[in-house]
Formats: C-alpha cells, structure tokens, sequence
C-alpha cells in the first residue's frame, strides 16, 4: 500500500532554513503528483506546493512562493522541500501528499485533490 513518511522537521530560528523529505513507497512514483500542505493549530490545512510526476511544473502558493523549492528525485522516491527565510509563521505541521497524475503541465494544488497523506513532522519557528 502507499505511504509517505516525512522527516526533516525541527526548531529553527527565524530567518533560518530546513529541509523536509517525504519518501515513498507502495506506488510507482513517477505516476504521481506529489505536493506539501501545512497546518498551523487552529488553522486550516494549507497547501504549500505541489509537483508533477516529471518535475517539469511547479506551483506555489504566495505566502512561500521565492523562499521555499519543491524537488523530487525519482530514482530516491523522495520529494523534497527546502525552506528558506522561515518565518514564526511558518510553524505548523508539514504533510506531504500523493495523487494519481499523468499531466506535464496541471498540478493539483487543493487538498481534496490529494489521496494519500504522510503523517507530518513538525517545524517551529522561533522568533
């Protein structure tokens, strides 16, 4: 079965960088979507970024768009988010998610549109 296990998160102060891995197993990697959400507590879940099976597109959303990249290395299963300038704001629970994709060019970018969910890792950022 698919699972996604994330790792990476921790304590950074602001202005500060981490990296967050989610690694896959159980699905053929390259026919997904894979994306990362954020929940903050009492927030809703917030979409962050998503990729397409290729890597060729990516989306972002504005609050992290030019400070955080998503990656993916297929030959790993891996899919990555590199944080940059983190901000107290940017605390919150960080999952990543997988959907069924063939498209080059659409990333889904909601989180109904996402199957399978990894079980998050927490990043605190301190002021």
């Amino acid at each position: 079965q698919v699972r996604l296990v994330e790792s990476g998160g921790g304590l950074v102060q602001a202005g500060g960088s981490l990296r967050l891995s989610c690694a896959a197993s159980g699905l053929t990697f390259t026919s997904y979507a894979l994306g990362w959400f954020r929940q903050a507590p009492g927030k809703e879940r917030e979409f962050l970024a998503a990729i397409s099976w290729s890597g060729a597109s990516t989306y972002y959303a504005d609050s992290v768009k030019g400070r955080f990249t998503i990656s993916r290395d297929n030959a790993k299963n891996t899919v990555y988010l590199q944080m940059t300038s983190l901000k107290p704001e940017d605390t919150a629970v960080h999952y990543c998610a997988a959907v069924y994709s063939n498209s080059r060019t659409v990333v889904p970018s909601t989180s109904q549109a996402f199957r399978y969910w990894g079980q998050g890792t927490q990043v605190t950022v301190s002021s």
